[in-house]
C-alpha cells in the first residue's frame, strides 16, 4: 500500500520502518528542516545540546527496529548502561546516587536515609510486578474494544490481579505507605513527571515507571540522544522511505468517512493509510473539520510543559553527573502551583542534564553543556519576559545554594525555550508536552486510542495519543499502529 505519515518524530520514524520492512511505499511529511520531532539539538559557542528527551530506556525497543531491518544496533546507535541513574540533591542537604551496582546502592540507603535496602528493593518489585502484569495490555496493545478482546490472556490475567495495580490510591498515597524516609517519598513521587502529571492525583498504577529506569537500567547513546533519530533516519532512507522536510501538512482529506490522503501545498497526495504522528490536538483543531472527538480533547486536562535553558559553562563541576535534580522544598506546593494555579512555583525542583559527561564533543575541553530544566505549565499567556526571568533567578540561586558557587559566572552563552517555543516547534497545544495528564484513575482510559471507528485509514502515534509520552511508549505506539495494520489490511 501507499502510506502517507505526517511527522517525523520518534513514533513517525518507527512506524514508517516497521512498515516499510514489510513492502508498503511509506511517504513521511515533516514540518521541520530535520526530522525529531521533540526529539532535537542545538548548536552554538562549540556546545552541542540535545533538547528533548534525556533519559534512555526500554533500549530493546529501538534495537527491534534494528533487527527487523536485518541490521546490527551496535553498528548504527552504539550505547552504554550508566552506573548512576541519577544525582539527587535534597533541601535538607542529602544528596543521594542511585547507582546500578546494589553494594553500592544499599550502602547510599543506609547511610543517607531512615529507611533500609529492604524498604528500596520491595518498593521496586512492586514497580516491576505493576509492570508486567500491565504492560501486555496498556503499553503494547490497543485498549480492547470488543468482548472477544478480553478473553485473550493478558486481559485474562489482569482481570485476576486488578487489586495489584493499585489505581485507587495516589503515587504519593502508595509511596508513603512504603518508604518512612521523606525524601525517598519524594524521589519516588517524581516519576509521575515522566509523562507531565501530578504524583498527589496521578494514580499509583504509575509507580511501574520507576522499574523502567531502576530495574531494567538507564541507557545513554554514546553520541548523544539525537544520534537516535540520525540512525533511525539514515535507516529509513535505506528502506527507500521518501521524506519530504519543511513540509507542513495543511489537512487530511476524508472523503464518506475514509482518510484518503493530505493536502500539501495546496495539493491532494492520496493514500491507502495516513498516520499522524502530530499532536491530536492539532490534529482535531486544525487538520480535520468536525473531528469526532475534538470536545473531549478540549476539555481534558493538559500535561505539564518545561521551561529550559541551555547554558555553555565554561567550568567542569565533579560533583554533578550526567543526571542531576535539585529538588524544591515543598513538592506538593510545587505542584499545586503547576498544575492549579498555573504558575512556577518560587522554589521549584530543576534538573540538570550534561551529555559532556559522555559525549566529550558536547563542550569544549574545561567547559560542560548545561540542560537547565524545570517542570512548568502549559501555556495560559504567563510566559512574559519578566515572568521567565524571574524563575531565571529562582534557579540560579537554588544552584548556587546546593553547589556553593556564583553560577552566573561561568555561563558563556546560553538560549531558553518555553511552552510557547515548544508549541511553535512542535505543534504541541500549548505546549503541553505529553499532551493529556495522567491526573485520575480514569486518564489511562481517555488518552486517544490509536484509530477512530468513525474515520477508517487513519492511524495516529506518538506522544500524545495511546499509550503515552516519552521515548519506550512512543516506539510501542509504533508498534501498535503497525500490528493494527497489519490485523486490518493483510
Amino acid at each position: 500500500m501507499e502510506i502517507g505519515i505526517i511527522g517525523a518524530g520518534i513514533g513517525g520514524l518507527a512506524t514508517a520502518i516497521r512498515l516499510a520492512v514489510k513492502g508498503h511505499e511509506v511517504t513521511v511529511y515533516e514540518k521541520n528542516s530535520k526530522p525529531g520531532g521533540k526529539i532535537s539539538e542545538l548548536h552554538f559557542n562549540n556546545y552541542r545540546f540535545d533538547t528533548g528527551p534525556s533519559l534512555f530506556t526500554l533500549p530493546e525497543l529501538v534495537d527491534e527496529l534494528f533487527a527487523l531491518c536485518g541490521e546490527s544496533v551496535d553498528k548504527w546507535l552504539p550505547y552504554e548502561s550508566l552506573s548512576n541513574n541519577c544525582k539527587y540533591f535534597f533541601s535538607d542537604g542529602t544528596v543521594f546516587n542511585f547507582y546500578q551496582d546494589k553494594k553500592l546502592l544499599a550502602h547510599e540507603v543506609a547511610t543517607k536515609t531512615s529507611d533500609t535496602i529492604e524498604s528500596l528493593k520491595k518498593r521496586l518489585d512492586k514497580s516491576q510486578e505493576v509492570y508486567e502484569l500491565s504492560a501486555p495490555v496498556f503499553i503494547f496493545r490497543p485498549f480492547a474494544r470488543k468482548l472477544s478482546d478480553f478473553n485473550t490472556p493478558p486481559y485474562k490475567k489482569i482481570a485476576t490481579q486488578l487489586y495489584k495495580l493499585d489505581f485507587l490510591r495516589t503515587m504519593n498515597q502508595a509511596n508513603k505507605s512504603d518508604f518512612k524516609d521523606q525524601n525517598l517519598v519524594q524521589l519516588f513521587n517524581r516519576y509521575a513527571t515522566y509523562n507531565g502529571s501530578n504524583p498527589y492525583k496521578a494514580p499509583a498504577t504509575l509507580n511501574m515507571i520507576a522499574h523502567l529506569e531502576n530495574n531494567i537500567g538507564a541507557y545513554f547513546p554514546l553520541k548523544g540522544m539525537y544520534s537516535i533519530v540520525e540512525s533511525l533516519y539514515k535507516l529509513a532512507m535505506k528502506k527507500g522511505i521518501q521524506f519530504h522536510l519543511e513540509t507542513p501538512v495543511q489537512s487530511i482529506e476524508i472523503e464518506n468517512k475514509e482518510a484518503v490522503g493530505v493536502i500539501v501545498n495546496n495539493e491532494l497526495k492520496r493514500y491507502d493509510i495516513v498516520i499522524s504522528d502530530a499532536d491530536v490536538r492539532y490534529i482535531a483543531n486544525n487538520l480535520i473539520s468536525d473531528y469526532p472527538l475534538r470536545k473531549r480533547l478540549n476539555r481534558s486536562e493538559l500535561s505539564s510543559s518545561a521551561l529550559i535553558f541551555y547554558w555553555g559553562i565554561n567550568k567542569t563541576f565533579d560533583e554533578l553527573e550526567l543526571h542531576n535534580i535539585l529538588f524544591s522544598g515543598d513538592y506538593k506546593t510545587e505542584f499545586k502551583k503547576l498544575f492549579k494555579d498555573k504558575i512556577i512555583y518560587d522554589d521549584p525542583t530543576v534538573y540538570i542534564f550534561i551529555s559532556s559527561k559522555l559525549v566529550k564533543g558536547d563542550a569544549p575541553k574545561g567547559c560542560e553543556n548545561w540542560f537547565v530544566m524545570i517542570n512548568a505549565p502549559a501555556n495560559n499567556g504567563q510566559y512574559t519576559e519578566e515572568f521567565i526571568s524571574k524563575v531565571r533567578r529562582n534557579i540560579i540561586n537554588k544552584i548556587n545554594h546546593h553547589l556553593h558557587t556564583d553560577i552566573e559566572k561561568y555561563i558563556v552563552g546560553g538560549k531558553v525555550v518555553s511552552p510557547l517555543s515548544i508549541e511553535a516547534n512542535t505543534n504541541s497545544l500549548d505546549g503541553a508536552l505529553y499532551g493529556v495528564s495522567s491526573n485520575s484513575m480514569f486518564s489511562a482510559f481517555r488518552r486517544h486510542l490509536n484509530s477512530l471507528k468513525k474515520i477508517q485509514n487513519l492511524y495516529f502515534v506518538g506522544g500524545s495519543v495511546h499509550p503515552g509520552g516519552g521515548i519506550p511508549l512512543c516506539l510501542a505506539s509504533a508498534k501498535i499502529v503497525d500490528d493494527e495494520i497489519t490485523a486490518a489490511y493483510e
